[in-house]
């Protein structure tokens, strides 16, 4: 019945998250709201409600590590996954605001909420700013799309959002419930997923922390999973990227900021976590900004390194959990073999990328 109610909750927060994104979208185009801030908000945020979900859920529960897990692992997830499998299906170029801003980000806010959490804590006032830092955003975003005029990265499909849509109180209506719906099938989903996955960890011996890490995470960020490979299939491909690095920086700033800031006590973060997974997702984060923009485009070959690493990292925290021995090897095959061959990897391509673009110029 756990396995029933566990699919069934995630059933939940994928139709929720759908007709949310549907609904909110086409309030924002009826109001006015230009298709960036749709775009960059709207549609990237909301197929990462059922990590706000899951997370605000457990944080009230008291579930600290499945929150803080939900979070690190569905940004880890969005890179190495979402991105590597898109990219393998239809290499994925990139916009030069994604590089320039967005990305960037992304790297800082996962480097500010990892040196928060180094007192094993993330407390109120860190969740009350990094809550800001999402509505700060937000806000730049809509003077940045009202300056510029224009669309750009994380916009939904031109066809649904290029020409504005007459304003009709029965229309308005119609989204606003589409809106609740979408909110309450989120809400009973996240109940039954983090509830069932508590048991699944009781049940299986392992921590709270790593069932947050792989089966919340996972099934979290399966909205991010559809958007982006049909976007890619579409020929949206900014889309696709766009999805995935919005995601994360909503994952931080809003679902991790305000979990903490509603928590009476803060979220607890253990020290596996702050030893091992937050600096995996903050160099995670750091590896994806040369591999962007060298050449603004994610090649098949790339998304294979990037899908491999995910699969070795999965690997890994299985290990771990069941004490094999192993586990020791392939977290030193990652961190002296893999790591180091990587980073030279991406400081060879970012200098031959400089010196074309020099060579260009």
């Amino acid at each position: 019945m756990d396995i029933l109610w566990f699919v069934l909750g995630l059933a939940l927060m994928i139709a929720g998250a759908e007709v949310l994104v549907r609904g909110a979208s086409r309030t924002a185009v009826m109001m006015g709201i230009s298709p960036l801030v749709v775009g960059l908000t709207v549609v990237a945020f909301g197929t990462s409600a059922p990590e706000f979900a899951v997370s605000l859920k457990a944080a009230y529960a008291g579930q600290a590590s499945i929150c803080v897990g939900n979070v690190i692992g569905s940004n880890i997830f969005n890179i190495l996954f979402i991105l590597g499998l898109s990219a393998i299906i239809v290499p994925l170029v990139v916009s030069p605001q994604l590089i320039r801003f967005d990305l960037p980000l992304v790297i800082l806010v996962s480097i500010i909420v990892f040196a928060m959490s180094l007192d094993g804590n993330i407390g109120r006032i860190d969740g009350i700013i990094l809550f800001s830092g999402l509505l700060a955003y937000t806000v730049s975003a809509i003077y940045g799309s009202r300056k510029a005029g224009k669309a750009i990265i994380g916009s939904p499909s031109p066809e649904s959002l290029s020409s504005p849509t007459p304003f009709s109180i029965r229309a308005l209506a119609i989204n606003l419930a589409l809106m609740v719906v979408g909110l309450t099938l989120l809400v009973m989903g996240a109940n039954w997923l983090v509830d069932t996955a508590v048991r699944f960890a009781i049940w299986m011996n392992v921590s709270e922390l790593v069932i947050g890490l792989t089966i919340v995470s996972i099934g979290t960020s399966l909205p991010e999973v559809v958007t982006s490979i049909v976007a890619g299939l579409k020929g949206e491909r900014d889309i696709a990227v766009g999805n995935v690095v919005g995601s994360n920086l909503f994952n931080l700033l809003g679902v991790l900021g305000l979990s903490a800031a509603v928590s009476p006590l803060g979220i607890d973060v253990s020290d596996q976590a702050i030893r091992l997974d937050m600096p995996i997702m903050v160099m995670v984060a750091i590896a994806a900004l040369p591999v962007l923009f060298t050449r603004r485009l994610v090649s098949r070959s790339e998304g294979v390194a990037l899908l491999l690493y995910y699969v070795v990292y999965t690997i890994f925290l299985i290990l771990n959990v069941i004490g094999d021995p192993r586990a020791d090897i392939v977290s030193a095959g990652v961190l002296y073999v893999a790591l180091p061959i990587t980073a030279l990897v991406l400081v060879i391509r970012s200098a031959q990328w400089a010196k074309t673009s020099a060579a260009a110029s």
